[in-house]
């Protein structure tokens, strides 16, 4: 168990970082789309490109309309900015004490719900107001749904294991 403990605490701190980024990185793109801070044009505004802070280096490139911008661009990646915090949580549940907690059975239902509903989510919102959905989009959103059953039966072990430690913990 305690080489788990270490690779879940190393998983943890670098999946934790990423959410971090990802977040961040939503943010960051949010605010340069409504101040034009560190975004430009291109192809007669047919693309946007958002800049690193303080330099013209392209960061971010994308379509140059609202329903892209939100739908196709914005949400996706502060959506994996979550993903990756949910992650990050599940991996903190193996480097615990106690395995089998309260705790771990919720980030794992957490984990279960958003990788079965996100994605789904996504594309529907972005095929109705963006018009349609970046190509191989339905492959991820397929590899999440089955992320998602695994967890699923990940959490329902979780909790029949923390129900089988409480039965016991009244016995003793």
């Amino acid at each position: 168990m305690k080489n788990v403990k270490i690779i879940s605490t190393i998983l943890f701190y670098i999946t934790r970082v990423v959410a971090i980024l990802y977040l961040l990185t939503t943010l960051y793109s949010l605010v340069s789309l409504l101040t034009e801070w560190s975004y430009f044009t291109k192809d007669n505004g047919k693309y946007f490109t958002i800049c690193f802070p303080y330099t013209e280096t392209h960061f971010l490139v994308g379509e140059n309309n609202w329903g892209y911008k939100l739908f196709n661009f914005l949400i996706p990646i502060g959506f994996y900015g979550i993903f990756f915090l949910l992650v990050s949580n599940v991996f903190n549940v193996f480097k615990q004490p106690k395995l089998f907690t309260k705790y771990g059975v919720n980030q794992l239902r957490w984990f279960y719900l958003a990788n079965l509903t996100l994605p789904w989510l996504t594309i529907l919102l972005a095929s109705i107001f963006a018009g349609k959905i970046e190509e191989g989009l339905e492959w991820v959103a397929v590899i999440h749904f089955f992320l998602g059953v695994f967890a699923y039966f990940l959490a329902a072990i979780f909790k029949q294991g923390l129900q089988l430690q409480n039965e016991q913990d009244l016995f003793i």
